[in-house]
């Protein structure tokens, strides 16, 4: 009946204890009391095929190191094999490479095995190890991870004996439960390991397909990060309920990776637009070269005098200037300067080949109009499909329940409060906090990005100006944005990823 119900205790610990360290001392301190054991150290297997002590107990030395304890087990590791043969020197060693259990009444009368390192551990500790029993730790497709070493089994009067059979087959039970469990643990680690790292592989693919975005998706997650910590660990106002566990914090951080994993889809020749008249080159040099052949027909144009000459030529030098500086797209291109772009095109013909062109194509035109930035709106709409196909990769995979939330936080980083944003034009009440923190960090990371072609970065005093105007202007989250700056969340990124020439606050 006991046996049952250590069986049952453990069983529950197994299935419930996310630990791992927690899960092998529970294991030991069962197969202790099962077998009332004075010692038991219970080892897992690195990397490198040796046994590491993860966690030993030794009541009668009032030993208790590793495990839940914190303290730190100074003992080498005991590698399984030597010289490409198993290591024979350690019952463990012995147990592991072997697959068999060792049960030994008293250690120091035993001819088959080495016990000499058991005998100067004992010597150093001034203790008798007598009765041992070593099992090791295989799973069901017979895999070694780790070994169970028992010390001094002991009859209700405290004297030492030797490890029955029937508790021999108990303890060896409780290994293989043991070690079944802790290898789907494991399987799940390396699933979320390789996930993760998965996510962070198509960041890293996004950015080197665009160098002008390179570090954008590296950065949004450590932004997104800061500030959900910042906002976890407030205690009033608004997110004063607001938590997240460590499971919450590994989902958005996967979300954070893959905000942006529909760019995979889009067009380099849009991603990497630096000027507005840039295709596979800049075609501002057309234009200027064009301009250079209108000057030379105005030169040997007899219909003007000196003066007027002049005169042209002179708006002539401030148009192609004007047209340089329109080209780099780095301000608001009001009604005037739309107008001037059309007044340049029909003012300067140019005949090449025998054809008479305006000075600009139709296509230039289009694209020197170009209000914001260096995108016209065919490429704007673009860009802004990433998002849609964000949408359709996201939602098409089978997350599993820990981190079904990831599409909606990826998601919904370009969306605004007022529902103004994409891709499906949300409110704020339709999204949840993390989603919003993202957009948040998404917007930061954009004003601040010293890698843009099209823009100069932002300093923080910029920065903050422009996002408490989209705080007022309902476009960013007014308490999660009040965190933003309070706790100067931005000030801790500014330190790690902005030039000095950027951070002019405090």
């Amino acid at each position: 009946m006991e046996n049952i119900e250590h069986f049952i205790e453990i069983g529950i610990a197994l299935s419930t204890e996310k630990d791992h360290q927690v899960l092998l001392e529970k294991i030991l301190l069962s197969a202790m009391e099962l077998s009332h054991a004075d010692g038991g150290t219970i080892y897992s297997v690195n990397d490198k095929q040796q046994l590491v002590f993860d966690t030993l107990i030794n009541k009668s030395l009032n030993i208790h190191w590793g495990g839940t304890t914190g303290k730190t087990i100074d003992i080498p590791a005991i590698p399984l094999y030597e010289y490409q043969q198993p290591n024979e020197s350690a019952l463990v060693s012995i147990a592991a490479t072997s697959g068999k259990v060792i049960n030994i009444k008293d250690a120091y009368h035993v001819k088959d095995y080495d016990v000499t390192a058991a005998k100067e551990m004992d010597k150093k500790n001034g203790y008798r190890t007598r009765s041992v029993l070593t099992l090791p730790m295989n799973n069901h497709e017979n895999e070694l991870t780790g070994v169970l070493q028992l010390i001094n089994a002991t009859d209700e009067t405290g004297q030492v004996i030797e490890f029955s059979h029937s508790v021999e087959r108990s303890v060896h039970a409780l290994s293989s439960l043991a070690a079944v469990i802790i290898t789907n643990k494991q399987l799940i680690d390396q699933m979320e390991a390789l996930f993760g790292s998965f996510s962070q592989l198509i960041a890293y693919a996004i950015d080197k397909k665009s160098p002008y975005t390179g570090g954008h998706c590296r950065r949004v997650p450590e932004i997104t990060m800061l500030l959900a910590k910042a906002c976890h660990q407030i205690a009033q106002g608004p997110l004063a309920e607001f938590n997240l566990s460590e499971e919450d914090f590994h989902e958005l951080s996967v979300a954070a990776w893959l905000h942006d994993c529909g760019k995979v889809a889009t067009p380099e020749y849009v991603m990497d637009k630096a000027t507005k008249l840039e295709t596979v080159f800049d075609r501002i040099e057309l234009v200027i070269a064009r301009l250079e052949i209108a000057a030379l027909n105005i030169n040997h144009n007899p219909k003007y005098d000196t003066n007027e000459k002049a005169k042209r030529l002179k708006q002539l030098a401030d148009d192609r200037e004007f047209l340089i500086h329109a080209n780099k797209g780095g301000e608001f291109f009001d009604d005037d300067k739309i107008n001037r772009v059309y007044h340049i095109a029909k003012n300067y013909p140019v005949t090449i080949n025998s054809v008479t062109q305006p000075v600009l194509s139709d296509d230039e035109v289009y694209n020197l109009i170009t209000k914001r930035g260096t995108l016209n709106d065919k490429e704007r709409r673009i860009i802004n499909g990433h998002m849609d196909v964000t949408v359709d990769m996201l939602e098409a995979m089978p997350f599993p329940k820990h981190l079904k939330n990831v599409p909606e936080y990826a998601c919904g980083h370009h969306e605004k409060m007022d529902g103004t944003g994409y891709p499906k034009g949300l409110k704020r009440h339709q999204m949840s906090i993390p989603a919003r923190i993202m957009a948040i960090a998404d917007v930061f990371e954009a004003l601040t990005a010293n890698d843009r072609p099209y823009k100069p970065p932002k300093t923080l005093t910029e920065t903050i100006a422009i996002m408490d105007r989209m705080k007022e202007n309902d476009h960013l989250d007014p308490d999660l944005y009040d965190v933003f700056k309070n706790e100067k969340v931005y000030l801790t990124f500014a330190h790690q990823f902005l030039d000095k020439s950027q951070i002019d606050m405090s």
